[in-house]
């Protein structure tokens, strides 16, 4: 285990003041990279399902499917349901910790300042996503996280650490707030039946979600960080044993952590009594975590295996992972076309199943484009949007 990076201090007494850009896409490690664009299939999953209707709903899954609906309901609520979304917050720390190292080796001042300037960049995209978009919005949440993580960045190991442990814990207390086992149909502000609804329903909604939504992402988002200063997604060579052990027993925690509520969902077992549910919901949640880290450790393996010659899909996984926030976003305008009642108004229509093909039908699409830019030479048009507003100016790719 190697020793972390200096943290940085925005109160260097270094001479040079100017806000350096981010690493060049030729020098971008595989790693992380690789992690972000596979994540991405993950996200696309993860957030189709809630917007489809039935008679009655359970963990933003319609009941009464067929024997296949079943199927992908288990293998979702298994794999990626509350899993995805660590795996976003700890890339996101992750990311954090290299922009602060590397402003900090550089002898940049006011690295706190430059985080703040990036959280107020996602903040107002996010917003704008929600209110046009996808209520579900993430963005913003991750901008109200990093105006407190770029206090984070300076604390020490272990405090970063009694943190996530503290809110891993909290997450896995009993109670009836899990997504797992929400019973309540999509609201207005996910299908709203006009225009003039969405845009009047759907803003407190967001600022809510952006409000409350770091509480849960505090865990891995501390954990990213702690990883981020040893560079382990980017060194997988130098932290083999950890990142074997992370791979293995991440998802196999996560997935036993699964079952009540996937067997649950999937139809196989009755839904027991709420206290039950209030029970098994966080235990799925708090497994997820678990699960999430797995899944960084195991695509940074990956990563370690194709270092030497990437193949053409690795590349073009990677290149959707220099672009996730433009791909992300991307995925967005699919579900507002496809599910908004004054559009094509499918969320009637569609299976779960059918959703499933349809998000990774998406998830498709956005890799070939993401290939097709970095064939090109071209960012992510989203990117150097944030980019411009944390460094001020557009980096070239």
């Amino acid at each position: 285990m190697t020793s972390p990076e200096p943290v940085p201090d925005s109160r260097s007494p270094h001479p040079d003041t100017r806000s350096l850009g981010p690493v060049p896409v030729g020098a971008r490690a595989l790693g992380p990279d690789l992690a972000r664009g596979a994540m991405l299939l993950c996200i696309a999953l993860a957030n189709s399902h809630y917007f489809l209707r039935g008679p009655s709903v359970l963990g933003g899954y319609p009941t009464g499917g067929s024997e296949l609906d079943a199927a992908v309901v288990w293998l979702l609520t298994t794999f990626v349901d509350g899993r995805a979304f660590p795996l976003f917050g700890l890339l996101f720390g992750y990311g954090v910790a290299r922009i602060a190292a590397r402003q900090a080796a550089r002898g940049a001042r006011g690295v706190r300042r430059l985080l703040w300037r990036r959280g107020l960049g996602l903040i107002g995209v996010g917003f704008l996503h929600a209110v046009l978009l996808y209520v579900g919005d993430i963005l913003a949440a991750y901008g109200v996280l990093l105006l407190v993580g770029a206090w984070l960045v300076r604390w020490p190991d272990r405090r970063l650490l009694v943190l996530a442990g503290l809110f891993f814990a909290l997450g896995a207390l009993p109670g009836g707030d899990s997504m797992t086992i929400s019973t309540d149909p999509p609201g207005v502000e996910m299908l709203p039946p006009d225009l003039r609804s969405m845009l009047v329903a759907r803003p407190p909604v967001s600022v809510l979600v952006a409000s409350l939504g770091p509480i849960g992402f505090l865990c891995p988002f501390a954990l990213g960080l702690w990883a981020g200063r040893r560079r382990i997604l980017e060194q997988p060579e130098r932290h083999r044993t950890l990142l074997r052990v992370t791979a293995v027993g991440g998802p196999a925690v996560a997935v036993a952590g699964a079952q009540p509520i996937a067997l649950v969902l999937a139809g196989v077992v009755d839904p027991p009594a709420r206290g039950a549910l209030e029970l098994i919901g966080p235990l799925h949640d708090a497994t997820g975590v678990l699960g999430g880290c797995g899944y960084a450790a195991l695509l940074s393996l990956v990563a370690l295996r194709f270092a030497d010659r990437h193949g053409p899909v690795v590349e073009a996984i990677a290149a959707t992972g220099q672009r996730s926030m433009t791909c992300y976003l991307a995925q967005s305008v699919v579900w507002t076309v496809t599910f908004t009642p004054f559009l094509l108004d499918l969320s009637g229509t569609l299976t779960v199943a059918g959703t499933a093909l349809l998000a990774a039908s998406t998830w498709l699409v956005t890799v070939v484009t993401a290939d097709a830019m970095r064939r090109r030479g071209t960012p992510g048009p989203f990117e150097v949007l944030l980019r411009r507003i944390t460094y001020g100016f557009v980096s070239k790719p």
